[in-house]
């Protein structure tokens, strides 16, 4: 009886626990992208170029994260996207993470648009 109990409870225990390892994956990419477009925001803002700002970025990111930056005489956007897989098991679509970063542009940093 308790080898049925536990074949039964086993499978249920691995899924919950590859959903709360989903979840902490999903909470640290969600800093990395928020640290790293704040860190975009700041560069672009002093005067750097976008895409040097771009690659920086990218590089702290994980693979397939998108980055957009721009940057106007007022103030500089920085905007990221990144897909986290859900566990094969889970059968759930992939969430989106999103970060956004917005910084006042320094006097005398032009346009890149």
């Amino acid at each position: 009886m308790a080898t049925v109990e536990i074949a039964v409870a086993l499978p249920s225990l691995v899924l919950i626990t590859a959903l709360a390892l989903w979840g902490v994956t999903v909470a640290s990419v969600q800093l990395t992208c928020t640290d790293a477009a704040r860190t975009g925001a700041r560069a672009a803002a002093r005067g750097e170029s976008l895409s040097a700002v771009r690659d920086t970025v990218a590089r702290a990111l994980p693979a397939g994260a998108m980055v957009k930056v721009r940057r106007d005489a007022a103030a500089v956007r920085v905007d990221i996207s990144a897909e986290v897989q859900a566990p094969a098991a889970a059968g759930l679509p992939p969430l989106v993470v999103q970060a956004h970063a917005v910084a006042v542009t320094e006097p005398g940093v032009g346009d890149e648009g």
